[in-house]
């Protein structure tokens, strides 16, 4: 059993950065895949990144170039930072945690995933 917490979310104008953090116990992250999804009022839930256990990165197109998933396995830690974010980015943020045996894998939809925090608000003003 793996317990995520995100932290890190807030009120920020467009343009500006934001870094969140996903705290986890219960278990070493360095075992998953890990992911980050959003979900605005609305919408469906859907990816914005993912790290593999060897650290490959991918992402939506929507967020390449501006956004960065990162891993520090020694203290259990994943963080997306987002930078020249977009009213669009407005979303609720969660953090998943994928059990795969496989080292190289990257996990892009939400059903891959095992465990999930309770997420942490972005706001994005105009």
């Amino acid at each position: 059993q793996v317990h995520l917490v995100e932290s890190g979310g807030g009120l920020v104008q467009a343009g500006g950065s934001l870094r969140l953090s996903c705290a986890a116990s219960g278990r070493t992250l360095s075992n998953y895949v890990m992911g980050w999804f959003r979900q605005a009022p609305g919408k469906e839930r859907e990816f914005v990144a993912t790290i593999s256990r060897g650290g490959s990165t991918d992402y939506a197109d929507s967020v390449k170039g501006r956004f960065s998933i990162s891993r520090d396995n020694a203290n259990n830690m994943v963080y997306l930072q987002m930078n020249s974010l977009r009213p669009e980015d407005t979303a609720v943020y969660y953090c998943a945690a994928d059990i795969s045996r496989l080292y190289g894998r990257m996990s892009y939809g939400a059903s891959d995933y095992d465990y999930w925090g309770q997420g942490t608000q972005v706001t994005v003003s105009s």
